[in-house]
């Protein structure tokens, strides 16, 4: 093994998975922008911020590779030094995590009509953020590698908390979208579709955050957490991008399963199955606010909220 295989080496690595996600960020970005989504503009807010920030991120972080492996090439004592995009990338993280994490919260709220599972991300997200800045503000302060040792229980905080909230969005998506299931199998596979990227969302995330802590605290001499921590913040926003594209496709496999149009809503015409599924009706409107899908569902216990009765729920995907 080489002298520096496990300092610059295994930071590269990071970097260049980094970008690579990045690559991938800017290709959904750039879908988002060429279709016509009828987002409000917070949501379009969002979408620009994350992507500036990602931009940003990865422009720096390349640029500490070419500081470490060019400009102090016949000098290693520099990779003593952690360079200000190294230090910047908690900061970068943690805006990231609260975002996307606000975000499928304010889903998680728009589906279960729960203030209480709302309130509880956002008490789980805000000290989650405040703890990633202050490590990268310390980490800023101290620059020096062999010295990032003093923010252990800090780092152990902040990754255990965003571990954490990730796993409580996960479960709640996945039990959301369980409990909405008809037994109907066109609207169960919209819903199985959303319930593996509600599994998604946390586990990429989840891997790499745990990565980064195990690495930081039980190798700290070499730049292993450092391979793990650069992507987490692109991990954020793919996973949020991938929600917001996600409505394009299920659209498209709901109005694939439609042959009697209605007004500006689609209804399902009678399915020709033996099965028996009682008073079902799935209705996609295309023109909503947010241009999301609405499944109407009689007699499924997930709600949004009553349109027409006692029986008549309305899911919003």
């Amino acid at each position: 093994m080489g002298e520096f295989d496990k300092t610059l080496g295994t930071l590269l690595i990071g970097i260049f998975f980094n970008t690579y996600l990045y690559g991938l960020v800017t290709y959904q970005f750039a879908a988002y922008c060429r279709m016509s989504f009828n987002d409000p503009l917070h949501v379009r807010s969002m979408v620009w911020s994350l992507f500036i920030l990602d931009t940003f991120h990865s422009g720096s972080v390349i640029y500490m590779a070419w500081s470490y492996t060019v400009t102090n090439y016949d000098n290693p004592a520099a990779l003593a030094v952690a360079e200000w995009p190294y230090t910047f990338t908690p900061i970068g993280t943690a805006a990231a995590a609260l975002v996307t994490q606000l975000f499928l919260g304010y889903r998680i709220w728009r589906l279960s009509g729960s203030n209480i599972l709302f309130a509880t991300v956002i008490a789980l997200a805000i000290p989650s953020f405040a703890l990633g800045v202050a490590c990268g503000i310390k980490a800023w302060i101290i620059q020096v590698l062999s010295e990032l040792s003093q923010l252990n229980n800090l780092v152990t905080a902040w990754l255990a908390m965003q571990v954490l909230i990730d796993l409580f969005i996960t479960a709640t998506l996945t039990i959301i979208f369980m409990r909405s299931k008809t037994g109907y199998h066109k609207t169960d596979t919209v819903l199985n579709r959303l319930i593996r990227g509600a599994i998604q969302t946390g586990l990429f995330a989840g891997i790499f955050s745990l990565g980064d802590l195990i690495s930081f605290l039980v190798l700290p001499t070499t730049n292993l957490y450092g391979m793990f921590a650069i992507p987490i913040g692109r991990i954020y926003t793919n996973t949020l991008f991938d929600t917001l594209l996600a409505r394009e496709q299920l659209k498209s496999q709901m109005l694939g399963t439609y042959d009697r149009r209605s007004g500006n809503g689609i209804d399902w015409a009678p399915s020709t199955t033996s099965r028996s599924v009682p008073n079902i009706q799935v209705e996609v409107h295309k023109e909503t606010p947010t241009n999301a899908i609405q499944l109407e569902v009689h007699k499924t216990v997930l709600t949004e909220r009553s349109l027409f009765g006692e029986g008549d729920k309305t899911v919003v995907l």
